[in-house]
């Protein structure tokens, strides 16, 4: 039973690890948006893992050289600063190289170990089998299913002394098997991007490393929680670090107006202020931000109304929460509608269309009573019936077509705003 589970959960790793990642990499000149491994390119350049040249490039095919591998790995632990200790015992290694630092930390600290004739060789490309033992080695210890490695057709070619490292890093989920999800290929040179979805998965379970690889900064994912203010919300990922509380992009919260407002009085640039009249916490019960916190925006533009019922559209942006305690926070975040826009809904828009053919309506019942009676009173009944229906279709013509209405929202009238990057909330 327990080789049955492990296989069901390595056959859903292998699922999650070879499906394409599509992520927007802009700034990545030679990465494409659905290129394999995008997101976490995108994920090590952002947070200056891995860099870049000065063209944008980030030769995602090209071998990772082991010095490259450790200063990215550095990183990853927040231990790119640490004070060197011990002296240079590598015959390659020189004082003027500019990883001379990077390659003592990693040997200070026990990440990438040299080779018994005391050399380093920074410049050798990193095997796949050899980057998965660094990871397993800086990892928690656990009781690993070697069976889990009988799933992969080219299990054989792992070397005797790293089936536990696989069998490990597949349990993590921090391992490569792209492009086919049934190959480990453990002998192959490990490229840029391949690289990159390692220190990504890593970093993303920074929890699982030994605390003493770990530097004394780094922040940690404490927890993962989750916000459910809208059902149809894109996100509702809350993550709890050691330093802040994350409130993923994606998420929606809810707000309402402090003051009136009308679209008619607004323009470009004018301050709006919302509130949250209750606590928003996560499902768990963390606190993210208390009520009665003012959040400020601006308006970016109007739409006045247009003629055949198009209602006027009010284009705002939430940039800073401050709470009671005098806390600020930064923000992106516009109203959740359709193109981030607040206007009146179809209920008052079809009221409109409503109060035009009833009103007009009961003046063409009121004129043909006129009509009808004046040359013959018996006739009233036939006026009603000629002038009802013509009045009521004008007036339904004339909502039709008449410009739609303003936007107007009371102080304390409510509105979903989603988060259009994250929002970091300091502890």
């Amino acid at each position: 039973m327990k080789k049955f589970l492990a296989g069901l959960m390595v056959i859903s790793l292998m699922a999650w690890n070879a499906a394409p990642v599509l992520a927007a990499s802009t700034k990545i000149m030679d990465v494409s948006k659905d290129y394999w491994a995008s997101a976490e390119i995108a994920d090590v350049v952002s947070n200056n893992i891995m860099t870049i040249d000065a063209s944008g490039n980030f030769y995602p095919e090209d071998g990772m050289e082991r010095v490259e591998f450790v200063s990215a790995l550095l990183k990853v632990l927040a231990n790119d600063n640490l004070k060197v200790t011990i002296g240079n015992k590598f015959s390659d290694l020189k004082s003027t190289d500019a990883f001379y630092s990077d390659v003592l930390r990693s040997d200070q600290l026990g990440l990438v170990y040299g080779y018994p004739d005391k050399t380093f060789k920074p410049h050798q490309i990193m095997l796949r089998d050899e980057a998965q033992s660094v990871i397993s080695h800086i990892t928690k210890d656990m009781v690993a299913d070697y069976s889990v490695l009988n799933y992969f057709t080219d299990s054989n070619l792992i070397p005797s002394w790293a089936k536990l490292v696989y069998a490990k890093s597949l349990a993590y989920g921090i391992y490569v098997n792209y492009p086919n999800a049934k190959e480990l290929r453990p002998l192959d040179d490990l490229t840029r991007a391949e690289a990159a979805v390692l220190l990504a998965r890593l970093r993303d379970k920074i929890g699982l490393v030994k605390e003493e690889y770990v530097g004394p900064d780094l922040e940690k994912v404490l927890a993962i929680e989750h916000l459910n203010v809208k059902k149809n919300a894109p996100n509702d990922t809350v993550k709890i670090t050691n330093k802040r509380n994350i409130i993923v992009s994606g998420n929606v919260l809810e707000v309402a107006f402090s003051d009136k407002f009308k679209s008619e009085a607004a323009k470009s640039g004018d301050i709006v202020k919302f509130v949250n009249p209750q606590d928003i916490c996560t499902e768990e019960g963390t606190l993210l931000i208390p009520a009665n916190s003012v959040f400020s925006g601006k308006v970016l533009s109007i739409q006045d109304p247009k003629w055949f019922n198009k209602n006027a559209r009010a284009y705002i942006q939430l940039t800073e929460i401050c709470t009671p305690d005098g806390k600020t926070i930064d923000l992106n975040a516009k109203p959740f509608y359709k193109d981030y826009a607040l206007k009146e809904g179809p209920w008052m828009t079809a009221g409109k269309v409503a109060l035009y053919t009833v009103g007009l309506g009961a003046v063409g019942t009121g004129a043909g009573v006129g009509f009808a009676f004046i040359p013959n009173p018996a006739e009233i009944g036939t006026g009603i019936a000629i002038g009802t229906p013509i009045g009521a279709g004008v007036g339904l013509i004339l909502g039709l077509v008449t410009p739609g209405l303003k936007y107007h929202a009371k102080a304390g009238e409510q509105i979903y705003v989603i988060l259009c990057e994250d929002a970091s909330i300091t502890k």
